[in-house]
């Protein structure tokens, strides 16, 4: 069986491996994933803004143990996932295909492992007002939205 890696001829990995920022996003790929002690949501992103990072893609963790379902459920409400599947505790992986919105990411090494944090998330239609808030250095000013 052939496997298509995007990315895997090209050099971009080393612009992928270290995103530190805020980037509007869409949700490209998700995938549950099974573990006795922290099952998770594997998430593949699309950066579609800022155009110095098109196309761009990363990818993340969202926890689902129950310490955790605070961030997911943060997740969920602001990229718009669909209200009715959320009020019945349920996440159907194609739909979240395509949602978008706001991240902001960092990025870790601990234990010679490299990980890109999900730091923070805001509704899509946020983005105008988050980033301008960021200035040309890529440093932030000042926000009242907690990103």
């Amino acid at each position: 069986m052939r496997r298509h890696i995007p990315g895997l001829h090209s050099g971009h990995q080393d612009l992928v491996s270290n995103l530190d920022g805020i980037f509007l996003v869409r949700v490209e790929r998700a995938s549950y994933r099974w573990h006795p002690q922290k099952p998770f949501f594997a998430l593949r992103f699309v950066i579609l803004e800022p155009t110095s990072h098109e196309a761009i893609s990363f990818s993340g963790r969202l926890y689902c143990t129950e310490r955790a379902l605070w961030k997911l459920n943060w997740f969920l409400r602001d990229f718009g996932y669909d209200a009715e599947l959320f009020i019945r505790d349920q996440v159907d992986e194609k739909a979240l295909l395509n949602l978008r919105g706001v991240i902001r990411t960092t990025f870790t090494n601990v234990n010679g492992h490299s990980y890109q944090n999900l730091d923070a998330f805001a509704p899509a239609a946020e983005w105008e007002t988050l980033s301008c808030t960021v200035n040309s250095q890529g440093e932030k000013e000042s926000s009242q939205d907690g990103l």
